[in-house]
């Protein structure tokens, strides 16, 4: 009876981990350490690095082929938002063309202002009429949610009332709360797809002198001087009285969720 070759820890299939080692000049770590976890190990790590280029490569191609439409207004910051979408792989039309606006797949509503200036700027192009009737998601930032709530004492301003709460004015009960409110803080509580991945707070950026109440829109709140919504959402509205655009990587995730996870 031959003698079959004794088995040996020596001998090692190629596997595909050994095919991307030899295609970037390397040796295969399989073939010099012998070892069958660390084959394993491997070939796991590989396939989860395809598959993440694999997701990066479709949500860009997603992102890419998504419409977004940021309304043009008389508020400052706008430029700061299509800077945001543009490093998320999304090219945004900056727009007041009512017809652009309404077949856009996803409509930013940005801006930093003062609530009576910017209503009569809306009103007087019919943008307010538009904005109330979008179908599809939108998502107000600063001013912009609380334009859409129903009354603003910012100027006892009538504003869009897709939420039906009214906005405040801080009112600071020490010497240390300053208004308006500027710089980092933490949004708690959050709920809604707009932030699926959250499991604890997180730090965003705020700049406001007004706020909106808790209410039944609240998808997030935020301490300062009081408890108060960070965040509302209603239907196809959502909104942040933080900007994300200025939020580092917690502020791209919330407009990746936007573009994403809402519906």
């Amino acid at each position: 009876m031959p003698n079959n070759p004794p088995l040996s820890s020596n001998i090692h299939a190629p596997s595909h981990s050994d095919a991307i080692f030899s295609q970037k000049g390397y040796s295969s770590p399989i073939c010099e350490q012998n070892d069958g976890f660390s084959a394993v190990l491997l070939e796991n790590m590989v396939a989860i690095s395809l598959k993440s280029r694999t997701f990066v490569a479709l949500y860009e191609v997603k992102a890419n082929k998504m419409n977004i439409a940021i309304i043009k207004y008389n508020a400052g910051n706008i430029a700061s938002v299509e800077n945001a979408m543009k490093r998320l792989g999304v090219e945004p039309v900056v727009t007041d063309n009512v017809e652009l606006i309404k077949k856009a797949d996803r409509v930013i509503f940005p801006g930093q202002g003062e609530a009576l200036s910017t209503m009569e700027y809306l009103r007087a192009r019919r943008l307010d009429e538009v904005i109330v009737d979008l179908k599809q998601p939108v998502l107000g930032i600063c001013i912009g949610m609380q334009l859409l709530c129903r009354h603003s004492e910012e100027g006892d301003t009538p504003c869009l009332g897709v939420f039906d709460v009214g906005v405040k004015r801080f009112e600071p009960k020490s010497h240390e709360e300053k208004v308006p409110q500027m710089g980092w803080n933490t949004v708690e509580n959050t709920k809604s797809d707009l932030f699926e991945g959250f499991e604890k707070p997180e730090f965003v950026y705020f700049i406001h002198s007004f706020y909106v109440p808790k209410c039944d829109w609240t998808i997030a709140t935020t301490n300062y001087t009081l408890s108060y919504s960070s965040a509302l959402h209603k239907d196809n509205f959502y909104a942040t009285q933080f900007h994300p655009e200025k939020s580092g990587k917690v502020g791209e995730r919330i407009l990746k969720n936007f573009l994403d996870a809402v519906h």
